[in-house]
């Protein structure tokens, strides 16, 4: 079983914490990781890219010129695809390019994920991040204090002035437990989990 020590904001450690090997010590799948963040980021695209087929361009409605006798090709409208300014062929209109995968697959990579941060010692788990107010540099303070540069902190419930305090931290994100994904812990190079998170994921993940 996985055993991690726990430390405060001062980087003093303060216990150890016994860790659900199902958790935190999986096999690392590569191609699940892979899929998800995928789906991921095609669910981020806007989707939004959109041109004009000839029926939806302005003009045109006015033969050029007469079918026959001027030794031209034949045209019907000014607004045909092979005119500059006319219509596009097949061209892109808005859609959606989010899709799912199966649930199954969303847990395995998140339990990869939090099983990489274990095994290659980028996992903090902190006792608590008390802030009695809302200070980004109480909290740049603290963060440098523990070496962390790039990080994905996650909390346990609402957590205001800390989530305020860290809005303008570079490279650094707070998220609650219940929004841990498995693009973050792979765009952040250390995750810091409240001790209190640690129930929480490691039930989600081991039912």
């Amino acid at each position: 079983m996985p055993v991690a020590a726990v430390f405060d904001i001062e980087n003093n450690k303060v216990s150890e914490i016994d860790l659900s090997d199902a958790v935190f010590g999986a096999d690392i799948n590569a191609d699940v990781l892979y899929e998800v963040v995928r789906m991921q980021m095609a669910t981020r695209r806007s989707g939004t890219a959109s041109t004009k087929e000839r029926n939806e361009i302005r003009g045109g409605g006015k033969k050029p010129w007469r079918q026959k006798g001027t030794g031209r090709a034949r045209a019907g409208t000014i607004r045909s695809p092979l005119w500059r300014g006319g219509g596009t062929i097949f061209g892109p209109h808005p859609r959606s390019y989010a899709y799912k995968v199966p649930k199954k697959v969303r847990r395995l990579a998140l339990i990869s994920a939090l099983s990489m941060k274990f095994k290659k010692e980028r996992l903090l788990i902190l006792r608590e991040f008390p802030m009695d107010e809302i200070k980004t540099k109480r909290f740049k303070a603290v963060m440098d204090r523990l070496g962390l540069k790039q990080a994905l902190v996650v909390i346990d419930g609402s957590h205001t002035n800390l989530e305020k305090s860290s809005r303008n931290v570079k490279d650094v994100k707070v998220i609650k437990s219940e929004g841990l994904n498995v693009r973050d812990l792979l765009r952040y190079d250390y995750l810091v989990l409240l001790e209190p998170t640690i129930d929480r994921i490691e039930g989600a993940l081991s039912s």
